[in-house]
Parts: C-alpha cells; sequence; structure tokens
C-alpha cells in the first residue's frame, strides 16, 4: 500500500548540533513518525553530503529522505545575508509534490505556491512582539519593513491548508487578522521528548551537580543557572550577564549553551562585568548533553524579548527544574506557582531579585511540580495525535478519489 508523504521545509540539518525550537520540533517529527508515512526533509548539508539530491539517511533509528539545498557550516550564527532568503533563494524554480508540507518560515512559501499537497505552516513566535519597536532593529530584517511583512504575509497565507501556532495568543491575533481563514487556525502544544529529558533522583542530581563543579574548580555548594539557545537579540543574552552582576552572588553560575552572532559582545560584557569566573560558555551542545545541564541545574533561566512556547522551557520542567521567565510569550501561562516565576519586567534588577527569591527557596518548587507541568507536552503524544490526523485525512482524501 502506498505511504503517504509529509516533506518538512526548514534550513537545518539535524545531524549537526543546533539548538532551537523550531529544530527541536522537526526532529521530534522526525524520530516519532510512525512506519506508515515516508519523511522528507529539505535543509542544508554538510560538507560530506551532495547538495541538491534525495539521499537517505537515518535518524533515531527511522529513515528520511534527506535534500540539502545548499552547504551551511552553522546555522546559528545569521551571516550578512540571512538564511531564510538563502533557502528562498535555493527553492527557485523547484517543484515538489508530497501529500503533505510543513513550513516553519513564510518566506520560503513563495516559491511554494504551485507545490501540489496540503500545506501547514507552524508560528513560532509572537509576531506582534517580534515587530515592535521593544525589541530594537537587531532581532529580524523585518522590523525595518513591518508592513512589507504583512503585506507578504496576506499574499502568501491562503496557500495553507493548516496554520499552526505554539501561543494562543498569536492564535487570536491571526483569526482575527485573517477571519475567513479562522477555522483553519489552531493553536498547537509543543512538544518535548521525555525520553532524553526526564528528573534524576535528589541523590544523583546532587552527585552530578557537584561533579560538574568540581569538573569547572568551582566550589562544591555552587548553584548552576542555565541558559541555552542562540545567541541572538530575541533572547538578550546581554541581559542574563547584567542580570548576574545584580544579583552579586559569588556562590552562583551561569551556563550557557549555544552560539550566534551576539557572541563577542557577550564574551565583551562578560569581561567588562569582571564575571569571568562566575559564567561558562559551552558553545552548540547536543540535546544529550543539554539534557544533562538541565537536570543538574538550579534554575533555567530567559531574558527573552519575544518568544511562542520555547521548546528549551519545557525541557527544563520536563527534567524536573523550575523556570525563571521575562513576561513574553506562552511561558508565564504555562508555569504553576511550584514550578517557576515570571520577573516583574526585563531590567537587571528585577531579574536579579527573581533568581534570588528562587534559590533561596528551592524547596518551594519541587521537580514533581515542574514535571506535572510538562506532562501535556509529551512529544511521543503530541507528535503522534498529529500524524494520526494526517493519516485520517489522507484516508478520507482517498476515499473520495
Amino acid at each position: 500500500m502506498k505511504k503517504p508523504s509529509l516533506t518538512i521545509c526548514y534550513q537545518f540539518n539535524p545531524w549537526n548540533s543546533s539548538i532551537g525550537g523550531i529544530q527541536t520540533i522537526i526532529r521530534s517529527f522526525l524520530k516519532y513518525a510512525p512506519d506508515t508515512f515516508e519523511v522528507r526533509l529539505i535543509g542544508t548539508g554538510n560538507i560530506r553530503q551532495k547538495i541538491g539530491k534525495w539521499q537517505d539517511k537515518e535518524f533515531a533509528g527511522k529513515m528520511v529522505k534527506f535534500m540539502p539545498l545548499f552547504y551551511l557550516a552553522n546555522d546559528d550564527i545569521r551571516g550578512l545575508i540571512p538564511t531564510t532568503i538563502k533557502y528562498t533563494a535555493a527553492l527557485w524554480k523547484k517543484t515538489f509534490t508530497s501529500d503533505f508540507f510543513h513550513f516553519h518560515r513564510l518566506e520560503p512559501t513563495l516559491m511554494t505556491q504551485q507545490w501540489q499537497g496540503e500545506k501547514t505552516l507552524f508560528l513560532h513566535n509572537d509576531i506582534r512582539q517580534q515587530m515592535g519597536s521593544q525589541t530594537g532593529k537587531k532581532a529580524i530584517l523585518w522590523q525595518y519593513f513591518p508592513n512589507a511583512y504583512f503585506t507578504l504575509e496576506k499574499n502568501l497565507i491562503s496557500q495553507f491548508d493548516q496554520i499552526l501556532s505554539c501561543n494562543s495568543e498569536t492564535t487570536q491575533f491571526y483569526r482575527t487578522q485573517y477571519p475567513t481563514l479562522a477555522p483553519k487556525i489552531m493553536t498547537i502544544k509543543n512538544a518535548v521528548d521525555g525520553n532524553i529529558f526526564y528528573p534524576l533522583t535528589p541523590e544523583k542530581r546532587e552527585q552530578q551537580r557537584q561533579q560538574l563543579a568540581q569538573t569547572l574548580n568551582l566550589p562544591l555548594t555552587t548553584q548552576f543557572l542555565l541558559f541555552a539557545g542562540r545567541l541572538h537579540p530575541q533572547k538578550d543574552p546581554l541581559l542574563l550577564i547584567r542580570s548576574l552582576k545584580a544579583l552579586n552572588d559569588a556562590n552562583v553560575h551561569l551556563l550557557i549553551a549555544g552560539e550566534g552572532e551576539l557572541t563577542p559582545q557577550l564574551k565583551a560584557e562578560i569581561n567588562q562585568c569582571q564575571l569571568q569566573p562566575q559564567v561558562t560558555l559551552l558553545g552548540p551542545v547536543n540535546p544529550d548533553k543539554l539534557a544533562t545541564l538541565q537536570q543538574i541545574a538550579s534554575a533555567f533561566v530567559l531574558t527573552s524579548v519575544y518568544e511562542g512556547l520555547p521548546m528549551v522551557v519545557l525541557e527544563a520542567l520536563s527534567s524536573g527544574t523550575p523556570v525563571i521567565t521575562t513576561p513574553c510569550g506562552e511561558t508565564p501561562k504555562l508555569l504553576s506557582p511550584n514550578s517557576g516565576l515570571v520577573c516583574d519586567s526585563r531590567t537587571p534588577e528585577a531579574i536579579a531579585q527573581t533568581w534570588r527569591n528562587l534559590l533561596s527557596n528551592p524547596d518551594q518548587y519541587p521537580s514533581e511540580a515542574c514535571v506535572n507541568t510538562a506532562h501535556p507536552y509529551q512529544a511521543k503524544t503530541v507528535i503522534t495525535e498529529v500524524y494520526q490526523q494526517m493519516w485520517t485525512r489522507w484516508q478520507d482524501k482517498l476515499t473520495k478519489n
């Protein structure tokens, strides 16, 4: 029997170390794909992969058809020409057919209007905050041309059969913006892989925390705060460093996993604040190493300007670690009183005080409460449900034909 095909379009290589919520979602769609589907990924390649050619690759025990459009050494760092523009240009005059398409950026769909198949657009951020002046003009190029973006969106959005957002406010915003498409616009849960991100026993957690402290030549009593993500204006990692300075607690050490265009500025900020002994830049880390860090941190911290629902938040909670976030995105709605805290504002003093409140009262944020908060977002359940819905629609089409 012919298998239905899902083709995922996004500018990354799942076999490279790359931190990002979109990358994590796509990896889950690859890993938890049922055998009844043929899954394809149109992405970017490394020097060992043939550009522009379909090739069979194994990912997490599943066979995937993979086509890299161009060579990209590091998708965490934004170049002079945004990767999204390069990816969109690489799709020029290419035509693909698939039962289902998943898109995670709007721009590439400039080239896909004639492609045959059911198309789904995933929305990962709160577009109003993303375009807002409070972010500065460094987060995305479209901030310089917001009217052009919304005009482009208006012209492209009708091609989609589904529009799925991880942010409930974004869902409502798009339903208002495009009332004729409202039935197609829905909220979807982000998905965390509980086979990778899970809590340790208190004894094991303490043992591994002390081991990390020893490895970094730190006192055994050191408390770790963890950030993971691209070093990008959206995440505002410079505010992390200023908040650590305001915290003024030598027993707290900040771990930063990831890299990006702000890496040089971040290093300069660490030096200027004289915080070299209290910050470790880990660079890109794979999911297994990140899971270990999530398990032993006292808290996962975010200083973002805007968000949808960050995957790293769900990963921390699933690992039994509380979350401290700035007031943006879906995270403040997600957290329970015992699984994290929301800062009053995006100032170093307010963030430092929130960190201080949690670190001085760890028993108020038990591992069980964190895990319970993340439980409805388990990837195996969420992703399987999406595939099941696609399977049902595919069978309905077969019956009608």
